[in-house]
């Protein structure tokens, strides 16, 4: 339930910051109607997840001693270019995401960080819930 829901706050985050950022668009993987636009952002969001769960993690312990320097400011480039491995990986599927420069990406990845984190807070109460049987 909760991969689902991650997965589904990510779509929506990332389709959110397509419309603010510029430099940010998703390309859908077949032209048509608003199924398809939908099924990519789902698909861009878990090649996000996935990416940021294997190889984010993994920069982030390589370069700890780089985040504790910057004060945590490094990150803004590492998510950046996350982004762009992001956009990279998709665009040889030949659909998803596109970001024009790095710096469209710092900023996307900026701006998609705050928004899914907003999205989240939101969302805890109801997410957070457990069955109880």
């Amino acid at each position: 339930m909760r991969l689902l829901a991650r997965l589904l706050i990510n779509a929506v985050a990332l389709w959110l910051t397509t419309l603010i950022v510029a430099g940010v668009t998703v390309v859908p993987f077949a032209p048509g109607g608003t199924l398809e636009t939908v099924l990519t952002y789902l698909l861009v969001a878990a090649i996000f997840g996935i990416v940021n769960a294997v190889v984010g993690n993994l920069i982030r312990v390589v370069a700890f001693p780089l985040y504790i320097l910057t004060l945590g400011l490094i990150s803004l480039i590492v998510n950046g270019l996350l982004l762009l491995l992001v956009a990279w990986l998709s665009g040889l599927l030949g659909f998803g995401l596109v970001v024009e420069t790095f710096w469209w990406g710092v900023l996307g990845a900026l701006v998609l960080g705050l928004i899914s984190w907003l999205i989240g807070i939101i969302l805890r109460p109801v997410i957070g819930k457990r069955d109880r049987r």
